[in-house]
């Protein structure tokens, strides 16, 4: 399959570094690593579960511009500098991904910007035509 559509949320950093939001590929939607930035200000919140929030709006973003929701992420992975940030965040991710059950991995390593305390990317497949995304 080639690459169909390749998605922008107007972070500088994308322009910066030279990647996209997302990546649709046939039935795959790849969504970058996210962080907690507000893109339409390029403001970050200093609170851990604030920018998990955040990012997940941004993650929502990307993924209904491809076509698809929550409902269709198969795999996420969580980055985080400091391993103790990530239970506070098990609320959130909990309602969003709760149900869902996606395949999950969660790293402690260095981020870009030393403001970013999560880090969060995912991997749909896009609900087919007369099939439910559930």
């Amino acid at each position: 399959m080639t690459r169909r559509q390749v998605i922008l949320s107007g972070s500088t950093f994308e322009e910066r570094i030279g990647y996209a939001r997302a990546v649709v590929d046939g039935d795959w939607v790849h969504v970058s690593g996210t962080t907690g930035f507000d893109y339409a200000t390029m403001t970050i919140s200093d609170d851990v579960v604030e920018q998990a929030e955040q990012c997940l709006r941004n993650i929502e973003a990307a993924l209904a511009e491809a076509g698809c929701s929550f409902d269709d992420v198969v795999r996420v992975r969580y980055l985080l500098p400091v391993r103790e940030d990530f239970e506070p965040c098990w609320p959130t991710l909990r309602r969003r991904f709760g149900e869902v059950r996606p395949a999950a991995t969660m790293m402690v390593c260095g981020l870009a910007d030393p403001r970013m305390r999560i880090e969060i990317e995912v991997y749909a497949r896009r609900p087919a035509l007369g099939r439910s995304s559930s």
